[in-house]
This record gives C-alpha cells, sequence and structure tokens, in this order.
C-alpha cells in the first residue's frame, strides 16, 4: 500500500530541518588571534516548520461488475515551510591566563558582577579573617 500523500511532503520537511540543525549553528567556528587567543561565536537559534494539505472530492468511477462506486485516489494539494532565527548571544574568548563570556546584550552590568562576585568574596573573607590586634588597656579605678 502506498503511503498518503502528506506523508512524502512531511518527511522531505523534516529531512530538510535535520540537515540544517547542528552544534555548528549554535557555536560557531572558532577564530584564533595573533596574541593566541580563541574567540567562539554563540548563538540563539529558533526553528519554526509547518505543513498541511488537503484531498479534493473528485469523480468517482463506477465498477462495471457492480453498482459499488470504486476506490479511486483523491487528488491532493499541499505545502509546507520552515523558518530560522540565529541571534549572536555571547563569544567565548578563551587565552592562556583565563575564560570569559562576553554578553552582546545590553545588561553588562549585571554580569560583570557575578563574574567578579567569587574575587570580591576573597577579599571580604581575608579581611574578617585577619587577627584582632587591639591594644588593651588596663584601667584603674579608684574610689
Amino acid at each position: 500500500m502506498q503511503g498518503h500523500p502528506i506523508e512524502g511532503l512531511m518527511k522531505t520537511a523534516m529531512e530538510s530541518i535535520k540537515d540544517m540543525v547542528d552544534v555548528n549553528t549554535i557555536l560557531g567556528d572558532p577564530v584564533e588571534t595573533p596574541d593566541g587567543s580563541v574567540i567562539i561565536p554563540v548563538s540563539r537559534v529558533s526553528f519554526g516548520f509547518a505543513a498541511g494539505g488537503s484531498e479534493f472530492a473528485g469523480q468517482q468511477k463506477m465498477d462495471k461488475n457492480s453498482n459499488e462506486p470504486e476506490q479511486a485516489d483523491l487528488p491532493f494539494g499541499g505545502g509546507s515551510g520552515a523558518g530560522i532565527t540565529l541571534n549572536p548571544v555571547a563569544f567565548l574568548v578563551v587565552n592562556k591566563e583565563q575564560t570569559r563570556l562576553l554578553p552582546v546584550e545590553s545588561n553588562v552590568l549585571v554580569d560583570r558582577l557575578l563574574e567578579a562576585a567569587p574575587q570580591l568574596l576573597d577579599k571580604v573573607q581575608n579581611i574578617v579573617e585577619k587577627p584582632k590586634t587591639k591594644k588593651v588597656e588596663e584601667v584603674v579605678v579608684t574610689q
């Protein structure tokens, strides 16, 4: 039994989307700078897909040996479409000293604070842990 025409339409569309979806779509090709750093672009990818179709009523043939209509393939019309949106999100910068994520969006201040938080906590901890050297004075009370 031959499959319905919509099956072929869906199969073709899904195979095309499968070919487009790849990890290299999200993480771009790394670029090496003259100082030895490697920059990797990071993107947000969104895919959309739609397909549909309809069978149209046609003329039915009568079977010559009986009075019942013959099973006939109905004409089919259909279509499909897909779309992709690719938005750059950040750049991952890797060098010998550190790895940094540089966001493209404008809320960089929050990201910088989160990035600096561990160093700030270390400094506060070092200040609190220093031995307290207060001079104790002897007070003489006379009556």
